[in-house]
């Protein structure tokens, strides 16, 4: 098979490459794989790990990215370790079946990266015909693979031998351009190892990568939403009124954005058909279905229940959504909006913030965990991702915290900070933000209704609050002004002030005026004070 033998693969049985989706469909239940639901869709079940492994992602530490890459985010290992595992890997596919994909991630032809992508199972593959870019028949004839990623859950890794963290690893090689996956079955790590070549690749083609969702209007205004799970970004970007561009990932070029992917990977834990049309009519026959309990005899999805996990998912592509963006591109961003369900109940429910603060919050990532999310978890904590994504960045927050700055500096777009948490006071005392609200401030701040209205300036975060909003009790407006106990609000907001400047001395690369843009407890420490990225 071409070019199999320069990555190491010799002697496999049969290869079946860029099959349809009905064949993809065929030798999946033929193996055993899985079963059909109702609908049609593939639900398989992947066994030991059913979401992404964080401490089992690696970055080969080479000598042409080693001062490049931000090691405090990112495991290295050393090359002859990688080297080690790719002869284990590609010696246990020796007389098996493989399945080859080849496509795109990266929907403008300009910036996309032509991938590979080679499964020891045939949902994993089809899998990736869903979820990435699917070639013409014309491009496929001149497809040469800029990145190859070898998946095969049955190769286990020896921690020990093999100096990895467990049976699994995904690692990444940018000097071999090469990603392995072994001992885990869970589809989302072929998914986000492509994403983080894509954040390595683009930022040096000058493009801003993003974790992000987009969509753009009948008038064709674009805009971005950024969020951490259970934010809302699924739900707020899902707008019957605007088109879908894409749900995750993203990249800002100087002509405008684009989709990195051909489909969409979504929660399914309580799924329905009157809270989300789109998702539940878009699982059919082609989209793949992770760890959902499915009953035996009918074969109907029991999207309630997490037996298995909490983290069901369904992978299908774009256009099983109507109306979607196809090919997945749009113009600069009118509107940019942050995410964050802030459990303390003092973040704002919008604030418009100027382009250091957009980038303070940004390089942030801020939401908050609720007590009994997890073990030991008894009061709401803050929780912080760089950028929205830190497991996915190799490079220092603040590459993409200058991208974002310059680009909404120079198409003059709008940047808000929403909060879909608490008001009235923290979780277990105020309650959730009225949804209708928060989709009533969204299409303002898309609409422009928010561009002209009289804004105050929250005292300790330093935000601009607007003091009315269309259709939304000016009241609310203010987090302050929502709480019984005043005190009881200042002692909450410095506390979760105190967390962002915690958080921020991470980042020894930060720009003062960035830091100073922070809550008035965050600004930038010391240098001394400071550990280095």
């Amino acid at each position: 098979m071409d070019k199999l033998a320069s990555i190491g693969l010799f002697n496999t049985n049969n290869v079946y490459k860029n099959l349809s989706v009905p064949r993809l469909i065929e030798e999946a239940l033929k193996r055993g794989e899985g079963h059909l639901t109702e609908t049609g869709a593939l639900n398989v079940y992947t066994g030991k790990y059913t979401g992404r492994s964080p401490n089992d992602k690696f970055i080969v530490d080479e000598p042409s990215i080693h001062d490049k890459i931000w090691w405090g985010n990112n495991k290295p290992i050393e090359k002859e370790h990688f080297e080690n595992l790719l002869r284990q890997l590609t010696a246990y596919l020796q007389n098996r079946n493989i399945f080859i994909f080849d496509g795109f991630a990266g929907a403008d032809p300009k910036y996309r990266l032509p991938i590979r992508v080679i499964n020891e199972f045939a949902y994993q593959n089809l899998f990736c015909r869903q979820l990435f870019i699917v070639p013409s028949q014309d491009e496929l004839l001149n497809h040469k693979p800029g990145f190859t990623v070898i998946c095969a859950p049955g190769f286990k890794a020896d921690p020990e031998t093999d100096k990895v963290n467990s049976e699994a690893f995904i690692i990444i090689s940018f000097e071999k351009k090469l990603v392995i996956i072994g001992g885990s079955q869970y589809a989302g790590e072929i998914k986000k190892s492509v994403f983080s070549v894509m954040n390595y690749l683009m930022p040096e083609a000058g493009v801003l990568s993003m974790h992000c969702s987009a969509n753009v209007g009948e008038d064709g205004s674009t805009a971005l939403f950024f969020g951490l799970s259970g934010t809302g970004k699924t739900t707020l970007s899902a707008d019957p009124h605007r088109y879908l561009i894409g749900d995750d990932e993203h990249g800002w070029t100087e002509e405008g954005i684009f989709n990195f992917e051909g489909g969409c990977y979504a929660k399914c834990i309580n799924l329905t058909r009157e809270k989300e049309p789109q998702i539940y009519d878009a699982i059919k026959f082609g989209s793949v279905l992770e760890n959902v309990i499915i009953d035996e005899s009918t074969r109907v999805p029991d999207y309630d229940s997490d037996k298995v996990t909490e983290n069901t998912r369904a992978a299908y592509p774009v256009e099983f959504i109507p109306g979607a963006v196809i090919p997945g591109v749009g113009g600069h961003p009118k509107t940019v909006v942050f995410l964050t369900a802030d459990a303390f109940g003092v973040l704002p429910p919008i604030a418009k913030l100027s382009k250091e603060q957009a980038m303070y919050y940004f390089i942030s990532g801020y939401t908050s965990k609720l007590a009994g999310t997890e073990r030991g978890i008894t009061e709401p904590q803050a929780t912080f991702s760089s950028c929205f994504g830190a497991p996915f960045l190799p490079l220092s927050p603040m590459v993409y915290a200058q991208l974002l700055g310059e680009k909404i500096e120079k198409h003059n777009s709008n940047v808000f900070l929403v909060n879909t948490g608490w008001t009235g006071g923290a979780y277990g005392v105020g309650r959730r933000m009225n949804l209708e609200y928060t989709r009533a401030m969204i299409k303002a701040a898309l609409d422009g209704d928010l561009d002209s209205v009289e804004y105050e300036q929250d005292p300790i975060f330093g935000l601009k609050i607007p003091k009315t909003c269309p259709d939304v009790p000016s009241e609310i407006l203010n987090p302050r002004n929502t709480w019984k106990d005043k005190a009881a609000y200042d002692k909450t907001a410095k506390k979760l002030s105190e967390s962002f400047a915690e958080n921020i001395v991470k980042f020894s690369d930060i720009a003062d005026e960035v830091a100073a843009a922070g809550p008035a407890n965050g600004k930038k420490q010391p240098k001394e004070a400071k550990s280095a990225i």
